[in-house]
């Protein structure tokens, strides 16, 4: 059961963001600080990745972990308590998308990179690190 009114929960899921998040934010100043130049939110390529090293052929994505069900990839929902018939299909489909996205690409010869959004907040530098090997 919900405690917030259905207009007050449409208001709270319009300020949750799918681009230019903070974790996000985090890494792009960290890999241009490092005069590592990208595209971010590279509409041009399935999936929409958040940041694109065009000349590379690097597609990033920076996952946050409730929306892509980290720790729970083989069940997603799982920590899920309240309102199950929404949550579990919704989280399965974002996991099975994910996948459907890295094949797209793998297909057409870009590498993909995911990074969790705790990993990022946790160590930035490790994440640019991976990056780094790549380039």
């Amino acid at each position: 059961m919900d405690v917030l009114t259905d207009e007050q929960r449409h208001i709270n899921m319009l300020h949750i963001r799918s681009k230019d998040t903070k974790p996000e934010i985090l890494l792009r100043k960290a890999l241009w600080h490092f005069g590592i130049r990208y595209r971010k939110n590279y509409k041009a390529l399935p999936g929409t990745p958040d940041i694109v090293i065009t000349k590379r052929k690097i597609a990033i994505f920076v996952d946050g972990d409730f929306w892509h069900a980290r720790n729970h990839q083989d069940k997603p929902g799982e920590q899920i308590k309240t309102n199950r018939g929404y949550w579990v299909p919704k989280l399965s489909r974002n996991v099975e998308r994910d996948k459907e996205v890295n094949d797209a690409l793998l297909a057409e010869g870009w590498l993909v990179l995911r990074f969790w959004e705790s990993d990022i907040k946790k160590d930035v530098m490790k994440c640019v690190r991976e990056i780094e090997k790549y380039l």
